[in-house]
């Protein structure tokens, strides 16, 4: 087996005429030293792995020869989330709103199916009494893994169009809460660029020309001697456009150590990210009736807070 790309801990091989028949597990086991038979099949369960460019969850699957093999592996936990209802914030038959917790994964990525938000909703939205049928889940906006808070998902035909037309035609309030590093100076402004990804790095960066436009207004609402409380409003929807412009205006969040964030603070560790999706604000697509829907700042922010305040 070989590693192509260290970083994303992807692995490519080919299923030689030697190992025709053999089953996926065993095959993908022998493979590789460094991962047990056991971890494997973790991987194949929750849909990392695909053979000839399709997933495949199948550790009983039997390859052919010439076949290519995929393992996709992204160091998340292996374990499924499970919605609950404590997450919902508004449910009616249109829409479902809830409070993303920090460290999962929006949508299925080639690393994992089962552990994400968008399974996790299927499996909570699902009919008993009708087995086959796949609840009309629409996604129209994502959240990074990490980051916290509202999100709103259309479980109804009718309200899937008009809250894409909403969130496309920038008629929805988006606003976040953010610990920064230092006190940006001034405490009120926006940040206007065109953000652009980079080839190697992934990340996203401000540049001349090639990007797409990108608006961030902020308010400072809470300063201390290293880090601010900050909110902020997104005009725009750019992947880590408020990550990005935050660290290119040398006060990049807390924890956020892809864009230069500190992993410690006051001694111990910060953990993640430190960005949280407060309030999004809205016309119901079907009903007209405005929405504004927030979510309460999550226990490790708001302790974090707590120790930058002093209080223990």
């Amino acid at each position: 087996m070989e590693e192509q790309n260290p970083k994303r801990q992807v692995l490519r091989c080919l299923v030689e005429q030697e190992h025709q028949g053999l089953r996926l597990d065993k095959f993908l086991a022998l493979q590789t030293a460094e991962l047990s038979r056991g971890y494997l099949r973790q991987v194949i369960d929750i849909g990392g792995v695909q053979v000839d460019g399709r997933r495949s969850r199948r550790c009983s699957l039997s390859l052919k020869a010439g076949q290519r093999v995929e393992v996709h592996i992204d160091g998340l936990p292996l374990e499924p989330f499970t919605l609950t209802e404590t997450e919902i914030l508004f449910r009616d038959k249109y829409l479902l709103v809830l409070n993303k917790p920090s460290g999962i994964e929006t949508q299925p990525t080639h690393a994992r199916y089962i552990g994400t938000l968008y399974e996790a909703l299927l499996r909570y939205l699902h009919d008993p009494f009708r087995p086959m049928q796949t609840p009309p889940l629409g996604m129209v906006q994502r959240l990074d893994r990490e980051t916290s808070g509202v999100m709103v998902f259309s479980i109804h035909p009718r309200a899937h169009k008009g809250l894409t037309e909403a969130f496309t035609g920038r008629e929805v309030g988006k606003a976040y809460l953010a610990l920064v590093s230092g006190t940006p100076d001034p405490t009120a402004g926006e940040f206007r660029s065109q953000l652009a990804r980079e080839r190697f790095t992934n990340l996203m960066r401000s540049v001349t020309e090639g990007g797409k436009e990108a608006v961030t207004r902020y308010r400072v609402a809470d300063s201390f001697a290293q880090a601010s409380l900050v909110e902020v409003e997104l005009l725009t929807g750019r992947s880590h456009q408020i990550r990005a412009h935050f660290a290119e205006a040398g006060h990049p969040l807390l924890g956020d150590v892809r864009y230069g964030g500190t992993s410690t603070l006051l001694g111990e560790p910060v953990g993640r990210q430190m960005l949280h999706a407060h309030r999004l604000e809205l016309s119901h697509p079907v009903t007209g009736e405005r929405l504004s829907l927030e979510a309460p700042l999550p226990a490790d922010m708001q302790g974090l807070l707590e120790r930058l305040r002093g209080r223990p």
